[in-house]
């Protein structure tokens, strides 16, 4: 009997991992993990080889069955962070004579520095249009080459409107056995230092990313697999690897995303704070109405044109060890039991633990001599981790991925506890406020800076060392939390159930009607060529008032369509979630609005009315403290917007609050959130109604704007 397979694999620092998801019933039906081989010639690529193959011949998976692969990757962020980058030339192209003076200073960007001691060294020059023909091309790229440059930019002047002079500087290269990367293929936004920028360090990394894209691509193909191998992106989707071999600096944090992407289909999370802890970093980030919060990537203080999600990475995980000096508990990490080459007490045989004594120690030069570890009869050495804490301290339950002996850390800590002066107990908690101290901020800062209001707040696990951190600090800050089942390998099941996402960025003072049905029409045409359906493709629209950038986000299936990972919920249980994520009682709740794909719960609390749209399968799709729904047909949309917009205005300090508006449309859940005027809202909102029946039924919910 036939089945169809997707498979996900994730690249991470130490392990390369897969899963095999059976595609109707999301069922995990193999997994493999191996270790990541940094230094095997093939590079990373040979652990995904081995990875996706071990999978699928241990659990007697046919490649005809596998009707999607793909796989997220750390070599981009890893090439930047380590230096492994080539030469790039830069062809700047422009106006000549005195109007071209800004372009051709606007295109010279100075080597960058990628904050690390290492840099992207740039040769430049810079082209008139006027002689960009083949000539004038032909000599500027000699010259660039003759500069060491190993790969080329091209990047024109107002390229993001008409970029034939980039096309033709990509077919001569490409023909003279350079690569090339076009600045008007990686943004279509106005800003030609920032473009340009962007694309040299896309540039950069382009000959080891194709390397390794090749090798991953021959290798799957040879297994016979059929389906286009898939390349997950650093905001959350995946891309045609054709696509990747462009753009390879899109899939910066790859990985963090596909462990956000893992999250949100099994936890059904809408607003929390989700962690990725490994073993020597916890990366965090954030979900806002059932999406991951995305920005513009920093490289080596740089802002790009990169959109990834917005994570901050801290040197504290399951594997960090304790430091401590003069009776006192210093600090945990940034070293971890993996860096110094050392078993986690937790993880030792009872048996192998004899005469424990604590010894100081420096694990790398230039450390500080004051990490703790432990010295055994036997003359091996042990570590104290944060995992050990939490097995101690009773947060890591049956079978979670980190648990350990308990006796073993127990003993392991009692000399530590002894120089401290304090009990095991004690010590251990000790260790994990230290842990929590550095946290704490962080999850502190995002729910401001996203306006998440902290009874909203619920934190999401994932990563093999979610246990070590999580329970302890959703307890210190009395959140709720979440670690799913499979947490150490939700990464890859997000790269398996990813969906195509791309995006494009364009600056358009007072935008039309006309203005946004061409600028979703352009995403929903790069997604086609990313490998989405054109059929299964969404487009979302924002705008940034204080720029005028509008953003459309395309989203759309890969050829084999997935069943919905989840069963319909009734009235009932939907009811239950929503009470839960209020912190109310079913019975506190009303559902004035529902219809075959949603629900719309309210309450009040706090002389406010909650609200929570959730759609049949259980998945709280908006989640805002001072809000109403109403329901309408599409015929009088207009005059209902205006009401409600009018309705759930705002002010303070006499100034005008806006309100953010959502609408559910076709089964689509459309964010009109920061729109700055109704005239605007309308405008927009417009292009959803084109080619509605008008008795079709929506529902609109407006909310005021957190103060």
């Amino acid at each position: 009997m036939s089945r169809e397979i997707r498979v996900g694999i994730d690249v991470g620092g130490t392990h390369t991992k897969a899963v095999a998801i059976d595609n109707a019933t999301h069922e995990i039906v193999g997994q493999s993990i191996v270790m990541t081989s940094h230094d095997h010639e093939l590079g990373v690529a040979a652990g995904v080889i081995e990875c996706f193959k071990n999978c699928l011949t241990a659990n007697g998976i046919k490649p005809d069955d596998v009707v999607f692969i793909a796989h997220s990757t750390t070599q981009a962020t890893n090439a930047l962070l380590e230096g492994d980058v080539a030469k790039v030339g830069i062809l700047g192209m422009g106006p000549g004579g005195l109007g071209g003076i800004l372009s051709k200073k606007q295109s010279a960007v100075p080597d960058i520095d990628l904050g690390t001691g290492r840099k992207i060294e740039i040769n430049h020059t810079y082209l008139p249009v006027k002689k960009a023909d083949d000539k004038g091309i032909e000599g500027a790229v000699e010259q660039l080459r003759d500069g060491g440059a190993q790969v080329l930019v091209a990047s024109q002047a107002f390229g993001v409107d008409s970029n034939d002079d980039e096309e033709r500087v990509r077919v001569y290269a490409e023909k003279n056995g350079m690569m090339v990367s076009i600045a008007s293929d990686i943004s279509k936004l106005y800003g030609l230092t920032s473009r340009t920028r962007t694309a040299a360090i896309n540039a950069s990394i382009l000959p080891k990313m194709m390397n390794t894209a090749n090798s991953t691509e021959s290798a799957v193909h040879s297994s016979g697999i059929n389906v286009p191998l898939m390349i997950m992106r650093g905001d959350g989707g995946v891309m045609d690897i054709g696509e990747m071999k462009k753009r390879p600096v899109l899939t910066m944090l790859s990985g963090p995303a596909a462990s956000v992407i893992g999250a949100l289909m099994y936890l059904r999370a809408s607003n929390g704070i989700y962690f990725e802890v490994g073993g020597t970093s916890t990366n965090i980030g954030v979900i806002k109405n059932g999406r991951p919060a995305v920005e513009y990537a920093v490289v080596g203080g740089h802002r790009t044109y990169v959109n990834s999600l917005d994570v901050t990475v801290l040197g504290v995980a399951g594997g960090s060890m304790v430091r401590a000096a003069n009776g006192k508990l210093v600090d945990v990490g940034p070293r971890s039991a993996h860096i110094a080459g050392a078993k986690y007490a937790v993880y030792t045989p009872q048996e192998e633990i004899d005469e424990p004594e604590l010894e100081f120690f420096a694990p790398k030069a230039g450390d500080p001599a004051d990490y703790v570890r432990i010295r055994l009869a036997s003359g091996e050495r042990v570590t104290i981790t944060n995992s050990c804490a939490a097995n101690i301290l009773g947060y890591v339950k049956d079978g979670d991925y980190s648990q350990g002996n308990v006796e073993s850390a127990r003993i392991c800590m009692k000399p530590l506890a002894d120089y401290l002066g304090v009990s095991i107990e004690e010590c251990a908690r000790q260790i994990l406020a230290k842990s929590c101290e550095k946290v704490a901020p962080v999850i502190t800062g995002f729910a401001e800076k996203y306006k998440i209001e902290a009874e909203q707040i619920s934190l999401v696990g994932c990563g093999g060392g979610a246990s070590a951190l999580l329970p302890f600090t959703a307890e210190t800050m009395k959140l709720n939390y979440s670690i799913p089942e499979y947490a150490e390998v939700i990464s890859s099941i997000g790269v398996a159930l990813a969906m195509v996402r791309d995006v494009v960025e364009r600056v358009v003072p007072n935008p039309t009607g006309a203005d946004i049905v061409d600028i979703k029409k352009e995403a929903k045409t790069l997604a086609i060529k990313s490998g989405a359906v054109p059929d299964s493709i969404e487009v979302q629209i924002e705008i940034d008032p204080q720029t005028n950038k509008i953003t459309a986000i395309a989203l759309g299936s890969t050829e084999v369509q997935t069943t919905d990972l989840l069963k319909a919920c009734d009235e009932k249980e939907a009811r239950t979630l929503a009470a839960a994520s209020m912190n109310l009682t079913e019975s506190d709740l009303e559902c004035p609005i529902s219809n075959d794909l949603f629900y719309v719960f309210t309450a009040v609390k706090n002389q406010k009315t909650q609200l929570r749209l959730l759609d049949k399968k259980g998945f709280i799709k908006v989640q805002r403290g001072d809000a109403k729904a109403v329901t309408f047909t599409g015929e009088v949309w207009e005059e209902e917007v205006e009401k409600m917009w009018n309705s759930m205005l705002s002010y303070k300090n006499e100034m005008e609050r806006t309100p953010d508006l959502y609408l559910c449309i076709e089964g689509k859940v459309l964010d009109f959130a920061n729109t700055i005027s109704l005239e605007q809202l309308k405008i927009i909102m417009g292009t959803e109604f084109v080619g509605l029946a008008p008795e079709e039924n929506v529902i609109l919910i407006g909310a005021r704007s957190e103060m």
